[in-house]
């Protein structure tokens, strides 16, 4: 799934970016309790992990699961957050909405054996310079239709 995007840059011209989305899952588990989304460093391509769902697999135990999140804040530190405390007997998932992260992001099972699956989606968002869109291609396809114009009704004169 992808879909053409319009930005306003700080500089107030119209630039046009693409972004595609990928689906994202990784299981945690007591023999792998992290995974580290990491992607390739590109100058013209910023890379994010939606987390959508977290939720426990077939299998898992009667105990609390719990799953940290370890990324960037504002300030370009690294901070872990717990982001979900899954029970099978209470709260066996957890929905997150759209929780976006810029990568690299770890995912850790901070507690408990799992399996706890992780889902979301890769985002990569490309400069659509490389692509060769430019906006007047898109002028190209769009025709509008002339419309009649609208005349008033004649009124009836009384003899």
């Amino acid at each position: 799934m992808s879909f053409v995007e319009d930005e306003v840059s700080d500089s107030g011209v119209d630039s046009r970016s693409r972004l595609e989305s990928y689906v994202f899952s990784c299981e945690l588990s007591s023999k792998i309790p992290f995974y580290t989304f990491q992607a390739d460093e590109d100058e013209d391509v910023e890379h994010f992990l939606e987390l959508r769902t977290i939720c426990l697999g077939d299998g898992a135990k009667q105990e609390n699961n719990v799953v940290e999140v370890t990324a960037m804040n504002h300030q370009g530190k690294k901070i872990s957050v717990p982001v979900a405390n899954l029970n099978i007997s209470c709260l066996p998932m957890v929905s997150l909405g759209e929780f976006e992260l810029m990568t690299p992001v770890t995912l850790r099972l901070k507690s408990g054996s799992g399996p706890v699956t992780v889902s979301g989606l890769h985002l990569v968002a490309t400069e659509n310079d490389e692509f060769g869109i430019s906006d007047e291609d898109d002028d190209d396809d769009v025709s509008e239709e002339e419309m009649p114009s609208v005349k008033p009704a004649k009124k009836k004169q009384r003899a």
